[in-house]
């Protein structure tokens, strides 16, 4: 059992969670890092997510890998586990969002954003090794010319990143903190960002802020789950926290400060369940849950029947089309011989019901038996899919309490509800539809997306966003332009469900750079 007294304990090692860690370390605070999931090593990350128990994280079923999937009533989202946390898992991009984001009604009173901000991502776009992708693909070949087709070639570009490119294959001494970092080795662009960099380009969080963060003295406790932070009469608070799996080593520790960065899906329920408890954090906002949102994002794979088509070879996102001022798509990738999802997908079938849409998916399969069965039956699904990623910046928001349902198993969860007034999430948006039928058109292909989109109706995300968001009182928001939570001094959120906007792009940079300002309002410790 771990006991002990921290002048900050930061719960979550992902974005947010490694620049606390890193920033609160450089200003002489002593810092412990709880992360519920593994640390890994590149050779520890399994060669293809058909390794069930090395990629998707189901500690109950003896599943400790890095990515998750939780099914709620109107959303699926995709996230990450481990020491770096999302940073594992995430396709690499580094955009910017939009004015548009920075000005949008839900947060422009508190703050200006955009000016305020800019400094900050300079800062994070430096330590995250963001650089242009430099390899043109099939999938980026495909996407340029439907640019062409639809009119706008110019608004086509490749990606910035967070990848070392150097030379492929070869160990080169860090090439980003002036040899302060780890060694690193250049990409091989073998496709597999997503399950894993099994070669040691990718610029996750622990080869950057938390590798220096523990340089710098801070501790990483990992494969350890946060359960109660609770306030003491004396100031600070009490954390309990238990192992993840494999064993009941407890921990209860005190700190004066604590930062929640576990991200929408280890923040909220945390939250919440604190509110709930008497002896817990009672006077939190009634807002913690409200506005969680996403970047209103769809998925569509294109299978291609043809053996000579590679869509695998290149890193996770090599490209970007803007459609419009609020739209853009990118062409996804998983490394060869990844099909898993292959057991989770049906046939892309847009319509109000499942028997809409169910006889859609038939009646397309019937105009094209041949091409259907030669795609459904593809030897590598992954190398021969290419995954269309489309968002947008439409606000829409839901909310989220703790509650029983058949998709959290009958334990207690998080469950979703609509927003009265809001738009409720979408799996079909026409646009993404026409594009990924271009695409398919284009490739000979078919397009597919997951179950519970054809079933269910219900979306898929990958950039679960708000819940925790900032306001000028706690009657709007849970927390204020400092990141600070209202009634609770010394309580911090600092991750994906601090974000107060729907960015319309992969906020990871933005939750960095969000980050990064709400630390640097932090003073010393010695001050």
């Amino acid at each position: 059992m771990l006991e002990g007294h921290y002048d900050a304990i930061v719960i979550g090692s992902g974005f947010g969670g490694s620049v606390s860690a890193l920033r609160l370390s450089e200003k002489g605070y002593r810092v412990l890092v709880i992360e519920k999931g593994r640390r890994f090593r590149p050779e520890d990350f399994p060669e293809t997510n058909w390794d069930l128990r090395r990629w998707m994280w189901m500690p109950k079923l003896g599943m400790r890998g890095l990515f998750q999937m939780s099914f709620l009533d109107h959303i699926t989202v995709m996230h990450g586990a481990g020491v770096g946390g999302g940073s594992l898992v995430y396709a690499n991009t580094l955009p910017e969002p939009t004015a548009a984001f920075f000005k949008s009604p839900s947060w422009a009173h508190v703050a200006d954003w955009q000016s305020e901000l800019a400094p900050h991502y300079r800062t994070a776009k430096r330590m995250l090794g963001t650089t242009q992708n430099n390899l043109m693909t099939r999938s980026d070949h495909v996407l340029k010319s439907i640019a062409g087709d639809i009119g706008r070639p110019e608004h086509f570009h490749m990606t910035d990143v967070a990848v070392y490119f150097g030379e492929a294959g070869k160990k080169a001494k860090d090439p980003f903190f002036g040899g302060e970092g780890p060694d690193r080795v250049g990409c091989t662009y073998c496709g597999a960002c997503m399950t894993g960099c099994r070669v040691g380009a990718k610029n996750t969080l622990d080869r950057n802020y938390l590798y220096l963060a523990e340089k710098k003295g801070a501790t990483i406790l990992a494969e350890t789950e946060v359960t109660a932070v609770r306030a003491r009469a004396s100031g600070g608070y009490v954390i309990e926290a238990q192992a993840s799996f494999g064993s009941a080593r407890s921990h209860k520790l005190t700190a004066d400060r604590v930062f929640f960065a576990g991200g929408v899906m280890g923040t909220l329920p945390l939250l919440l369940k604190m509110k709930e408890d008497p002896e817990g954090l009672p006077h939190l906002s009634d807002r913690v849950g409200d506005f969680v949102r996403t970047n209103s994002e769809a998925l569509i794979g294109v299978i291609s029947p043809e053996p000579s088509e590679n869509f695998s070879k290149g890193i996770a996102i090599t490209s970007i089309l803007h459609t419009d001022e609020h739209s853009h798509i990118e062409p996804v990738r998983y490394g060869a011989g990844s099909g898993f999802f292959r057991t989770l997908t049906l046939p892309h079938s847009p319509g109000p019901t499942v028997i809409t849409r169910l006889a859609g998916a038939v009646r397309g399969f019937a105009r094209e038996p041949v091409k259907w069965m030669k795609a459904l039956t593809v030897k590598d699904f992954a190398k021969q899919s290419a995954i269309l990623l489309y968002m947008r910046t439409l606000e829409g928001t839901l909310s989220m309490r703790l509650g029983r349902n058949a998709r959290t198993g009958f334990q207690v969860g998080l469950v979703s509800s609509l927003t009265e007034g809001s738009p409720a999430p979408s799996a079909f948006m026409e646009e993404a539809t026409d594009l990924a039928n271009r695409f398919a058109e284009k490739v000979g292909g078919v397009s597919m997306t997951l179950l519970t989109e054809t079933l269910l109706g219900v979306p898929s995300t990958a950039h679960i966003l708000g819940g925790s968001v900032i306001g000028k009182s706690a009657k709007e928001a849970v927390i204020d332009g400092h990141h600070r939570v209202f009634g609770y001094d010394g309580l911090y959120v600092v991750d994906g469900a601090a974000m107060s906007a729907n960015p319309g792009v992969n906020p990871s940079l933005t939750i960095t750079a969000m980050a990064e300002r709400a630390l640097s309002l932090i003073p010393a410790k010695s001050a």
